[in-house]
């Protein structure tokens, strides 16, 4: 009887065991559906065989609508997702909010090779928010052989009046080749990223001292009419419909002579397997005008983890292996090192085998190093961030005024009456949110 019993309970513990095994820990994480995350998708089967306890399972979404899932599941805390892709607008405002599991990282991990640019954009009063998986800055990428076929050499720091120029000179749509690309759908995080680097740099600022909203300003107004009449006249047809994806395509194709967005742009241009013109690109800085000050912008795509999780220890290992070191060199031993996600470590740029490959390498992190969220306007300015103010109202003043851009851009409005309906637009929302009566 005793030695049944004995069985018997051995038996029950087995299947305990085996039960428990096999009820593996289930994160859910959001992303975007960019070339470096579809590849983490693949690479994190090497995560899965060494943390058996942990599955994943991934939602992956375009962009606009990733921001919007992951911006109403966590303010109603659904809890759908216990990792989320989110960049350097939400996570300091998140953060404050508490809304983000404080990222504690072990020495292994290595906080201090992050670039200071990135973990500073992911922190508020020191904490970090949000690791980096990959990090961008903004730039000119341009057809070296068209230049020089056009007499030109490009500066390292060229001007907006060099870069219409060399536009004027090079655009040949007979031959299916147009002067410069840049975006023109609307969206804060899309044409109004590139538009706010512009404005910038044309000595212009999205709110005073007083949050009042600056969109009739002449910084504006010169902004706006010189990007339209720039695409106008030396611009692909459509140009208001088109974001990263669609100038990359155009891009790829040979069809752009110049094009100036995020440095991320150069690993995809520069490989042969993906661009025509792959031996053919060159790099400068972000054009400037008045200013230097914010004329590239600064980004992260970082992963997350909501507070109040009910997974912090599993996430905050899957968060922490694919913003590694190692992680990085997974990539390069698997596709190479000129296919690495790249502005986010000190080491990746200190690596012979990277710079090597990557002949964009100094551009890029040159532009990451001059970007300051902190100091990006000529007037001084009672926000943060550089392409973005990281305030919550202004995702919803950002899309209205993409919108009305867009618009003047597609020569549905003219510049002033857009200018005109953005700033009303603008003024109502701050008012409505309380900043001033």
């Amino acid at each position: 009887m005793k030695f049944r019993t004995r069985v018997a309970v051995a038996a029950a513990l087995a299947a305990s065991l085996c039960g428990q095994s096999q009820a593996a820990t289930e994160l859910v994480i959001a992303t975007v559906n960019n070339g470096h995350m579809i590849e983490m998708q693949k690479l994190s089967k090497n995560f899965e065989t060494a943390n058996p306890d942990i599955k994943l399972k991934w939602v992956t979404l375009e962009e606009g609508v990733l921001r919007q899932r992951v911006t109403t599941d966590i303010a109603t805390k659904g809890g759908q997702f216990d990792v989320m892709t989110i960049g350097m607008y939400e996570t300091p405002i998140w953060g404050k909010k508490g809304w983000l599991q404080e990222l504690k990282t072990d020495a292994k991990y290595d906080a201090d090779d992050l670039l200071p640019a990135m973990r500073n954009g992911l922190s508020v009063d020191g904490k970090m928010f949000a690791v980096p998986f990959y990090g961008e800055s903004s730039m000119l990428m341009y057809r070296k052989d068209l230049a020089d076929k056009a007499g030109i050499k490009v500066a390292d720091k060229p001007t907006w009046t060099e870069v219409k120029e060399l536009a004027s000179k090079i655009h040949d749509p007979k031959n299916g080749v147009y002067g410069i690309c840049l975006r023109g759908k609307p969206g804060w995080g899309d044409n109004m990223a590139f538009l706010t680097t512009l404005v910038n740099t044309n000595g212009g600022q999205w709110f005073d001292m007083n949050w009042k909203p600056q969109l009739e300003s002449k910084p504006w107004k010169d902004s706006i009419n010189f990007y339209v009449d720039l695409l106008k006249n030396y611009g692909p047809p459509g140009s208001s419909a088109n974001s990263f994806n669609e100038i990359l395509a155009l891009y790829n194709e040979g069809k752009c002579g110049m094009w100036i967005d995020a440095t991320i742009a150069a690993s995809f241009i520069t490989d042969p397997k993906q661009s025509k013109v792959a031996d053919k690109v060159a790099f400068a800085q972000a054009p400037t005008a008045v200013t230097p000050k914010g004329a590239n912008w600064l980004w992260a795509w970082a992963l997350a983890i909501p507070s109040g999780s009910k997974k912090v220890d599993a996430a905050t290992k899957f968060v922490t292996w694919a913003t590694s070191k190692e992680y990085i060199e997974l990539v390069a031993k698997t596709n190479g090192w000129a296919h690495v996600p790249t502005g986010t470590r000190k080491s990746t740029y200190a690596n012979p085998e990277f710079t090597k490959a990557a002949k964009f390498a100094a551009a890029e992190k040159a532009a990451i190093d001059s970007a300051n969220p902190n100091d990006s306007t000529l007037p001084k300015s009672p926000y943060v961030g550089v392409q973005f103010a990281a305030i919550p109202e202004f995702q919803a003043i950002g899309a209205t005024v993409g919108q009305q851009m867009s618009a003047a851009l597609a020569g549905k409005s003219t510049v002033d009456a857009a200018l005109k309906a953005s700033q009303v637009a603008a003024d109502r929302e701050m008012k409505k949110a309380g900043y001033y009566k």
